[in-house]
């Protein structure tokens, strides 16, 4: 298999207060987490799993996996005058 990249977009969820993420590149990655760490650990477990599921690698398949982290986080900062 040639080397893929695999994109996922985060952003933090303000109201829920995790990081969400989501991936065009791979079907059904919804997944969310109460840091960015933690958010890269479980698409590390996961991104493996997805992509086997949806027969993007063979299920024998044994190799690197390589995918690219991109957040977004927009807050608010009250200044007092």
């Amino acid at each position: 298999m040639a080397q893929t990249t695999f994109k996922v977009e985060a952003f933090w969820d303000s109201n829920a207060e995790v990081w969400v993420a989501a991936s065009d590149d791979i079907p059904g990655l919804v997944t969310e987490a109460s840091t960015i760490e933690l958010l890269t650990q479980k698409l590390r477990e996961i991104i493996p799993e997805l992509i086997i599921l949806n027969k993007i690698v063979p299920s024998d398949y044994v190799g690197s996996i390589t995918f690219e982290l991109t957040s977004h986080r927009q807050e608010l900062i009250k200044v007092a005058s």
